[in-house]
């Protein structure tokens, strides 16, 4: 199957860095017109850039604005855009849960606001919105990043229903354990890293180029009859009680 995306406008969020700059730099390679947001990029940072606060309003629609008139149009939305906030909920101050749920559903549901009239226009589109596996099983101390990761997947099916009659699909992913500066699961102790990779199917480290994969293939033609669906990306992660009995753990 060729998966034709040539000169397909793409808008990736929070792609000066991590899995967004992986993400970012696969859509190039797949022939793209791709323009990256986020909130600063190092002066060296080599793709079309909008500076953009996807937890400010004004801020998105200047950027969704800038995009269009670059470009004409968009294409391919992706809101990888994100941040994890870490404690329990005794402890967990309200300020963090605020900025947690601004910047992972309030920067998801403003991006795609903004950009649903433009896919509308043209009658085509795809929204493809970062969820997490913690939105399927979340962890202790986890309570503002899994709930704003749960919340993006029902906000993903409702938008989903409300763009179809325009062709415009939306879909949200759940990635496993892609080892980022974030998480620092690659510079946990051995034991530690054991521990986690035993959760998993496919017994190693998630890459960003295993996301990128998927996005291909959803910001594609050939995915025209996916939406409002939550994809799962994270090699098996609890598919069974112990995978690891699998692999002779």
């Amino acid at each position: 199957m060729h998966l034709d995306l040539t000169d397909r406008v793409v808008v990736v969020t929070g792609a000066a860095r991590g899995i967004g700059r992986t993400l970012a730099d696969r859509f190039v390679a797949e022939g793209c017109r791709v323009v990256a947001l986020d909130l600063a990029f190092e002066p060296d940072f080599p793709l079309d850039q909008v500076v953009c606060n996807v937890a400010d309003p004004a801020s998105v629609r200047a950027a969704v604005d800038e995009v269009v008139a670059r470009h004409g149009t968009i294409d391919v939305l992706v809101n990888n855009a994100g941040i994890n906030v870490e404690g329990t909920v005794a402890e967990l101050q309200w300020d963090a849960w605020r900025r947690c749920m601004d910047v992972n559903l309030g920067g998801t549901f403003l991006m795609s606001q903004a950009v649903a009239p433009v896919m509308q226009a043209a009658g085509r589109g795809r929204i493809v919105n970062a969820a997490s596996f913690a939105a399927i099983v979340p962890s202790v101390g986890s309570a503002a990043y899994a709930a704003s990761k749960a919340a993006v997947v029902s906000f993903t099916r409702v938008l989903a229903s409300e763009l179809g009659p325009w062709g415009i699909t939306v879909n949200a992913y759940a990635p496993g354990m892609v080892p980022t500066a974030m998480n620092g699961f690659a510079t946990m102790p051995a034991e530690a890293q054991d521990r986690l990779l035993d959760t998993l199917s496919l017994r190693r480290w998630e890459t960003s180029d295993d996301v990128a994969d998927l996005l291909v293939f959803v910001a594609s033609d050939a995915s025209a009859y996916i939406t409002g669906t939550l994809l799962d990306v994270s090699g098996g992660k609890l598919a069974t009680q112990i995978p690891s009995r699998a692999h002779g753990r």
